[in-house]
Formats: structure tokens, sequence, C-alpha cells
């Protein structure tokens, strides 16, 4: 069984601009994810996959992949999903973890505990539950891609969550945080100003050798208030009530098919 890491990325963000090239203690934040997941168990350089696209503004990614010594892969510019879903059968996974590139506090303690129950269960899709937002990495099954891919009537897949989280259809599983990093009410994500203040201050002021490690990040948060309280006004975007409604529509009125298609392609019917 072959896992991957796949980190979705582009520069094409207009609230913060080129944010994943931002510094963070001498090194862009798109790096400081890289290190990260080179971090995870069993996962060799090669597949980890920087996802991006051939627009020539993105290709300061290329040079970070060749840097660090990881893949890349030009897909679908607009949709995620189809680029995660070519990039996963271009480097013959069977399951990828994720991750955007928004998120360069992602917890590689959790990542390592998905490629467990990876292997152990084998599920659909796993989650996490708890962690800061921001901190927690996916994992699925490549087939599962494969059917929501072509089941879903929506382009745009920036956020792609409540296609795939359908315990009614997938085996889905969820990981809970332990109370140590259980704080969900804490903003670790890279979208404005003041997130990038936030981070950029924990990165600059915790000591750390080679990864800043989501403990330790935590730790200082919740003994410094006033400096988790930088981003707490950001509000995190999600799915218009309206698209979410089309999917449920979609799934329901379509769901002895979808069912019947996830069959198929999981006994190797459709490739």
């Amino acid at each position: 069984m072959r896992i991957g890491f796949l980190i979705t990325a582009r520069l094409k963000s207009s609230r913060l601009p080129l944010k994943i090239m931002m510094d963070l203690n001498g090194k862009p934040v798109i790096q400081r994810i890289v290190e990260r997941a080179q971090e995870i168990h069993n996962i060799p350089d090669k597949d980890i996959v920087i996802c991006t696209s051939a627009n020539p503004q993105d290709k300061p990614l290329i040079d970070i992949a060749e840097k660090t010594h990881v893949s890349y892969f030009f897909g679908d510019p607009d949709d995620v999903l189809k680029r995660l879903h070519d990039a996963a059968l271009h480097h013959n996974l069977d399951y990828a973890l994720g991750i955007t590139a928004d998120n360069p506090l992602f917890s590689v303690e959790y990542a390592n505990k998905i490629v467990d129950v990876i292997k152990q269960q084998r599920p659909d899709f796993i989650k996490i539950q708890g962690l800061p937002f921001g901190a927690a990495a996916w994992g699925m099954n490549v087939k599962a891609l494969q059917t929501i891919c072509i089941v879903k009537t929506i382009v745009d897949t920036e956020i792609w969550g409540y296609l795939i989280d359908r315990p009614e259809l997938f085996g889905v599983v969820t990981l809970k945080a332990d109370k140590q990093v259980h704080r969900p009410e804490y903003r670790l994500t890279l979208d404005y100003k003041e997130d990038y203040d936030l981070i950029n201050h924990l990165y600059t002021t915790i000591p750390f050798k080679t990864t800043l490690r989501l403990e330790k990040v935590v730790e200082y948060l919740d003994k410094h208030p006033e400096i988790a309280a930088i981003n707490s006004l950001c509000v995190q975007l999600d799915l218009e009530p309206k698209i979410k409604k089309q999917i449920d529509n979609n799934y329901r009125e379509h769901f002895q098919e979808i069912k019947k298609l996830k069959q198929d392609i999981y006994s190797g019917k459709i490739t």
C-alpha cells in the first residue's frame, strides 16, 4: 500500500497576496509545511507532492519542491479535488494524506496517527476533531477521491470536506484530539494579515530545532491569551448554504447510483 502526502498550493490569494511565500523565521511558509511533511513516518520525499498549476505565477512553488527534494504536480488550477485526484493517480497512491499550504503548523503527530489508522483499518476518509483550526491533516482512500470526483456537481472545490464526510456512503473515521492539544478555539491557518502576525510571532518566539511542535504552540498560547487573540476576529470561509443544499440533493437523489459506482470503482470494474 502506497501512501503519499498532497499539499494543495497556489499563489493566487488576493486577501493576503503570496501568503505561502511569506517568511517564517528565515524560510517561506510552503517550505515549513514541506519540512513538517518530511517528518511523517513511512512517506518518502518522492511521495510528498506540492499540487499546484502550470500558471507561471506558481513557478516559485516548483523551486521550493526542487530545493527540498519533494515532488510537484501541475493540475487543474480551480478544481482542487480534481488536482488532488490526478496527482494521486500520477504517483500511484492508494491513500493520500493532505493539507492546504495555508497551514504551517499542522500536527505531525496526528498525521502519523492517520497513517496508523490507514494501515490498520483502511477506511475511506479520516478526519481529526478538536485541534486548533489549521492543525489537522486529512486522510483519504484514493478510490473514494475518484468516486466523489465523478459524482460531484460543482467545479470550485477549494472547500470540499462536505463532499466526502458522508458516513452513509463512505467509511469515515474521526480521530479526537487529546486534552493537551484540544483547542478548537485557536486559529492557526493563514488567510489574513492577523493570521500571519500570529503565526510569525510563534515561529520567531518559541524555541525549536527542526520543526515547531504543536504542543509547544498550544502551551505558549495558553500562557499568552493576548497573542491568541491577535486573529480571533478572523472569519473562516465556508460553503454557501445553497451549495451545501445542491450537494445534499445530488447525494439524496442519486444515492443508489453513487453507491453502485463506488462499488464498481473499489472492485476494479472502473479504473
